[in-house]
């Protein structure tokens, strides 16, 4: 197999290629939605639905209560599905990052003080949901250790993320402005060992086929312990395939769609931290040219909007003053048409800008 194959499969799977079904379906196919920037999360789902999402996300999270919005996956915020969040809360809660001297040296918290923190929290969101101040303000009541107040007022996201993985902390609705805290449904739980088979199983329907290592860095960057991957590895027992000399990890059920693929040859423009790319290894250069590894990675973790032709990303980008601007690395067709999807489902205009490989004035671009 070739990876022009494997790339035009995988956005079938992830509904690039054909709207899928609801905000729920989407967020499940793609083994979660990153949302730390929720304008990206809303185009992500609504790219995949043809239509803008915006109302359905917010009636799914806070209405409905089908949509989770949680610290999960490398420790990132992301909109996942309610009925699939015991599985993520097995998993998460057994990586345990917080248990290392380093992380205790590097947020300033001792263990003794983590274990308060962790034993405070629901207490204190057991009246109901509460802003960040609020819940800061709550944990010193139940703690009784007022000095925890300034280690939580600037470190909060670090100090509340173990609760996350914990299953004892997700977003509740937003009050005011203001993000609040709540406790996340209980819908079941899942044993550790059978919540990771099922989120392999997950991964290699969307993101596959694909390495163990490819799995791990994208569960947490390599922080799962050997034995454990290996293990869900073995009891999930899933096909190997290979593609371009690689031997990789495929479901079994997938082997004679991926053999059947045929390479894409449309072009799709993709939000920013969108799963296609988030879901893949930053070394996986048919997908990501190391030539345009610097536009699409950027500092702080940012990940830019993409342009991707034939399933490999082939510039980026971004949309501002009522103008969006498309910079390209390579040539490829058809970039004025996906603008104009990305356009049609934000429902409100845009004059669309095409910067040419080798433009003239350094990207300066023409109009569409």
């Amino acid at each position: 197999m070739t990876w022009p194959q494997v790339l035009a499969w995988r956005l079938g799977r992830q509904f690039v290629t054909s709207p899928g079904p609801g905000v729920v379906a989407v967020a499940e196919r793609l083994c979660g939605v990153q949302a730390q920037v929720a304008s990206s999360a809303e185009l992500a789902i609504s790219l995949r639905l043809g239509r803008p999402a915006g109302p359905e996300i917010e009636q799914a999270l806070w209405t409905d209560q089908t949509l989770i919005k949680t610290w999960s996956i490398r420790g990132t915020l992301h909109l996942l599905p309610t009925a699939s969040w015991p599985v993520y809360r097995a998993v998460l809660g057994t990586l345990r990052y917080w248990d290392k001297p380093s992380w205790h040296r590097g947020s300033g918290v001792s263990a003794g003080e983590l274990d308060a923190i962790i034993g405070a929290v629901p207490q204190a969101l057991a009246g109901g949901p509460l802003t960040r101040e609020e819940l800061v303000d709550a944990v010193i009541m139940v703690t009784g250790d007022e000095h925890l107040r300034e280690k939580l007022a600037s470190g909060w996201g670090q100090l509340f993320k173990p609760l996350s993985f914990l299953g004892e902390l997700c977003h509740g609705v937003p009050r005011g402005g203001k993000v609040t805290f709540t406790v996340p449904p209980r819908v079941g739980e899942t044993s550790p060992e059978e919540g990771g088979v099922e989120l392999l199983r997950a991964f290699l329907g969307a993101h596959g086929p694909a390495s163990m290592a490819a799995f791990d860095g994208w569960l947490f960057r390599g922080l799962t312990r050997r034995a454990v991957l290996r293990q869900w590895f073995a009891d999930l027992a899933p096909a190997t395939i290979t593609v371009e000399g690689e031997e990789l990890f495929v479901l079994p059920e997938h082997v004679d769609d991926l053999k059947a693929a045929r390479p894409s040859e449309e072009t799709f423009l993709l939000a920013g931290f969108d799963q296609y790319v988030m879901g893949a290894p930053r070394d996986l250069e048919p997908l990501l040219p190391a030539a345009a590894k610097a536009a699409v990675s950027r500092t702080a973790g940012w990940i830019s909007p993409v342009v991707v032709h034939g399933g490999r990303v082939v510039g980026t980008w971004d949309a501002r003053d009522g103008v969006l601007t498309a910079t390209m690395l390579e040539e490829a067709p058809g970039v004025e048409k996906a603008a104009e999807k990305v356009v049609a489902v934000w429902g409100r205009p845009f004059d669309v800008v095409v910067s040419r490989p080798g433009a003239a004035g350094n990207g300066a671009g023409r109009p569409a």
